[in-house]
């Protein structure tokens, strides 16, 4: 079948809007060939398991499942009981872009609280961390921190580890969502393991669909005493492969090896590069009235526009608003983000700011 789009446009959306890594369709056809044992008893997720001790230690157990949303929600069900309420932010996923799932298909209360820069503290969390045996009070058990964060930054080591004692003394879990964990890891220039095992998170997710997979997800369990049940809550909960090999096989080209590192280091320079010109273009005068509104730590800008801008900029590159209200927008870049990408866009942008 010939395409049935046009392979040469480009968008700064979101990291969802690229292809696939041609390693990973590569490791997707070279499993395919012969039969193997369905729902995760095969070759492959018994290797995944064994790169997976490798990043982020021995203890540590990989579930494979479909997507980051059904991630979160069974990562989430196996650290809670009925009772049980996550302290998260506001701009969390789990609270702002998974239209309701952790509520209606897990049943957890949430207790959002406002953070400028998308992160967590324990101060913050704080503010929601309380009411412990009251029985009017949903009970906070557990902390969800996103790394990378929804609004671009990124979390130190240090900053993990006491949100982890913060909640740890509370007798609570740390949930981390990593849909882009590879672009911290990219940011830090760290192991995987240097700010989930070793900085005290319980849960962790890995993102491999916004890195140059197909569709391919992963729950680790990075401290069994902190979830329960997974192995059934994966069923229950419809993210269980039944041809798992296929979803392992887009991990294994990802994390056996650097892949997952230089597809997030890639998109990273990608969003810098987008940065730098476009603070250039302020600079000498040729493009007006923008301003950012987040560091750009990952593969992420945020930026405000002059009024009417972004529709005219969209008629060329995709992108979402993140605040209509104030004009903020987002811009994303991707594994496959070229320079001339960035050209294209800069010099639009320029091209309507200067006509606003």
């Amino acid at each position: 079948m010939s395409p049935l789009h046009d392979t040469s446009v480009r968008g700064f959306a979101s990291d969802n809007y690229s292809g696939v890594h041609p390693d990973v369709l590569t490791a997707i056809a070279d499993a395919n060939d012969g039969h193997q044992v369905s729902y995760g008893e095969d070759a492959y997720t018994a290797h995944l398991q064994e790169v997976c001790a490798q990043h982020f230690g021995d203890a540590a157990q990989i579930f494979p499942v479909f997507n980051g949303t059904g991630a979160n929600v069974v990562g989430l069900l196996s650290m809670l009981p009925r009772w049980g309420a996550v302290v998260c932010a506001k701009t969390a996923h789990i609270h702002a872009d998974e239209g309701g799932a952790p509520e209606k298909a897990a049943g957890i209360k949430l207790l959002p609280i406002a953070t400028p820069d998308g992160k967590l503290t324990p101060d913050l969390i704080a503010e929601e961390a309380w009411g412990w045996g009251d029985e009017h009070r949903a009970q906070p058990l557990v902390v969800y921190i996103t790394q990378s964060s929804e609004l671009g930054t990124v979390y130190t080591p240090d900053e993990i580890r006491a949100i982890t004692d913060y909640a740890h003394e509370r007798e609570m879990g740390v949930f981390m969502d990593g849909a882009r964990l590879s672009n911290a890891a990219a940011r830090l220039d760290l192991p995987l393991g240097a700010f989930t095992t070793d900085a005290g998170v319980d849960v962790v997710t890995f993102g491999g669909t916004k890195n140059g997979a197909l569709g391919a997800e992963a729950i680790l369990v990075l401290d069994a005493r902190a979830s329960d049940g997974l192995i059934y809550l994966r069923k229950h909960q419809m993210q269980l492969a039944s041809k798992m090999r296929f979803v392992s096989a887009q991990l294994l080209a990802l994390l056996d090896g650097d892949l997952y590192l230089r597809n997030a280091r890639h998109a990273n320079a990608m969003a810098a590069l987008l940065r730098s010109k476009m603070e250039a273009g302020i600079a000498d005068g040729s493009i007006r009235g923008v301003e950012f509104t987040q560091r750009t730590e990952a593969n992420a800008v945020f930026a405000r526009l002059p009024a009417g801008v972004a529709d005219r900029l969209r008629e060329s590159f995709r992108f979402y608003d993140w605040d209509a209200s104030t004009g903020e927008v987002r811009w994303v870049c991707s594994f496959d983000t070229r320079s001339e990408d960035v050209d294209a866009f800069v010099a639009e942008a320029a091209r309507l700011t200067s006509s606003a």
